[in-house]
């Protein structure tokens, strides 16, 4: 039958039709949505998991068991689930397992641009790189064979185009192997180092094996073209870029599997035309590959480092005419990002950069605090990096920083990565004051559960951590929680929490604004009369609130109430209704 899909999409439903039974995941864009179509699949068990590394820790359980497994993460979760991937790739799986990796070429939503496809040559493990949708159903089924004749996970990689696009698939049945029978084998799974030591020549011989799969495998493949004095070799969005820049005109060799990269068969297509141009976004993998082998090609003088790259780009480092670009897109102002009206991190922000406080930050919706007109937060590095950093920034400056520093981290991110940093400032002792966002669901990436809300991946009731039991257990005998959208309340806490001479936490709990179940209040408006053009109400940032005619202006289709301009109008002019 034939669909149309996105590449994620796509990506789950060869997971069902393969007989996938374990899913683990930790949301993250552009990954995300593979493991939500996997959950609409009765068949399969799919959860959230803390974060990535206990994402793939889980699918190695339910490949050592028998039943083929998957875990899905975004590049720089990969960097959280390294420890697990090096190893696995020691000891082997039982049953199938895939681990999907999404890089994000132009940093859409990540912090940076790392290419993915350096894991799968540093741990040894075979990477697939689907070009399409109907590619993504179609090597996650075959991932899972790779996996199972090769003992080996098998990582496949998006990237932001190939799993937001659509293309027609093909789909199938769902078919069920054979559960594998789980054999105690202390040799293969036990990785301590005289067991690991023999594993190490196993992987290299693994990995001449697939060298040879990559020489004859369908999913490297030629296509001819008409004028052999430039041969193409490509992957994944970049082949879809030059065959729309460059049709059929010069010889293509497309590589779905990205490593192990085959040798013969770039050489012999390399032989066929006048000069070898490879095209790849990002690190010059293939370019370096070729050039390894003996084959001369021409890549990163003519392509960037950076970014995505797109038809015409490629066009123009060809010489080749480009396509001309839409006006109506060209004309389209930039939006920056910004929190959301009624956000509750919105209230939290302001009380900090009014005090002029010191923000180390974390990754989620708060990283907007950096945003102006806020621009509270000084730093943001990386999953749980908040809570870490400001114990060295504290440990590092004393009470000169302890004083007028905090961290915020929001109630996903701490479940992920956040309680061991704590427990690093509760056992070493820096007088610390972190801030836990509490909005009720991981925001960022759609409004996914965490261990938090109570709920798991479909929506039924779950295990819930209490994070004011869970904090004074590890120690802290200050614990607040306050109500970001009450102004006075939440700088009368932080104000204390920091004036104490002991670490603490305060929970800011109010939940996202765009959950359903969230009921808002009536929109405000403005008396015109009563407003005095002090703007007192644009330092918060929100997007419902702008200046019409030298008046404040609130947007009725925007504002859910929340009351935190009102608490900044000297003159009472947003008005209820």
């Amino acid at each position: 039958m034939k669909e149309i899909m996105l590449g994620n999409k796509a990506f789950a439903r060869g997971l069902y039709e393969a007989g996938a039974c374990v899913v683990s995941s930790y949301p993250g864009t552009p990954s995300t949505e593979v493991t939500e179509e996997a959950a609409k699949y009765d068949e399969i068990y799919c959860e959230w998991a803390p974060n990535e590394k206990v994402a793939m820790e889980v699918a190695f359980g339910a490949s050592l068991a028998g039943k083929r497994s998957f875990c899905g993460m975004k590049h720089v979760g990969l960097n959280v689930a390294a420890d697990p991937l090096f190893t696995i790739s020691y000891t082997g799986v039982n049953a199938g397992m895939i681990i999907c990796v999404a890089d994000d070429p132009g940093m859409h939503p990540s912090q940076n641009e790392q290419d993915s496809r350096h894991y799968a040559i540093a741990s040894k493990v075979p990477m697939l790189e689907p070009s399409d949708s109907k590619e993504s159903l179609e090597f996650a089924k075959l991932a899972y064979e790779l996996s199972e004749e090769y003992d080996t996970p098998v990582i496949i990689k998006m990237c932001t185009r190939v799993a937001h696009s659509q293309s027609i698939v093909n789909t199938g049945e769902r078919v069920l192997p054979e559960a594998k029978p789980y054999e105690k084998n202390i040799a293969k799974y036990v990785m301590m180092p005289g067991n690991a030591i023999k594993r190490h020549p196993l992987v290299e011989e693994r990995t001449r094996k697939l060298t040879e799969f990559a020489e004859k495998t369908h999913l490297n493949f030629v296509e001819e073209g008409k004028d052999n004095s430039i041969g193409i070799i490509t992957s994944s969005t970049c082949y879809q870029y030059t065959k729309e820049a460059l049709g059929d005109k010069y010889p293509v060799l497309k590589l779905g599997m990205v490593n192990p990269l085959p040798v013969q068969k770039i050489r012999d297509f390399a032989s066929k035309v006048g000069k070898v141009i490879v095209i790849e976004e990002l690190d010059p993998i293939i370019e370096t590959h070729c050039k390894n082998i003996g084959v001369e090609v021409t890549g990163k003088e003519l392509f960037s480092l950076l970014g995505e790259f797109s038809q015409s780009v490629i066009a123009k480092a060809l010489g080749e005419p480009e396509k001309e670009a839409c006006p109506a897109v060209e004309s389209l102002p930039v939006r920056p990002p910004v929190m959301c009206a009624g956000c509750p991190h919105r209230g939290l922000f302001y009380t900090l950069s009014k005090n002029k406080l010191r923000v180390l930050g974390d990754i989620g919706c708060y990283t907007l605090g950096a945003v102006a007109p806020l621009s509270a937060t000084d730093m943001t590095l990386c999953m749980g990096a908040s809570i870490s950093s400001l114990h060295g920034f504290n440990k590092a400056m004393g009470n000169e920083s302890e004083k007028n520093t905090v961290c915020v981290i929001g109630d996903s991110t701490f479940m992920h990565s956040g309680m061991t940093s704590l427990a690093n400032i509760a056992y070493n002792q820096s007088n610390s004051t972190i801030i836990i966002l509490d909005n009720s669901i991981t925001g960022m990436t759609g409004h996914q559960q965490n261990p938090t809300t109570g709920y798991n991946i479909k929506g039924d009731p779950a295990g819930k951590i209490d994070l004011e039991a869970l904090c004074k257990a590890m120690g802290f005998n200050r614990v607040a929680v306050v109500d970001p959208y009450d102004l006075a309340q939440t700088d009368k806490v932080i104000k204390e929490e920091l004036a104490a001479d002991e670490a603490s936490v305060i929970i800011s709990r109010r939940p996202c604004a765009l959950l359903k179940y969230v009921k808002h209040k009536p929109s405000l408006s403005v008396d015109t009369d009563k407003c005095r053009s002090c703007r007192a109400c644009m330092k918060i940032g929100c997007p419902a609130i702008s200046f019409k005619d030298n008046k404040a202006h609130v947007d009725n289709t925007l504002c859910v109430g929340c009351g935190v301009c009102q608490q900044l109008c000297k003159f009472d002019a947003l008005i209820d209704g």
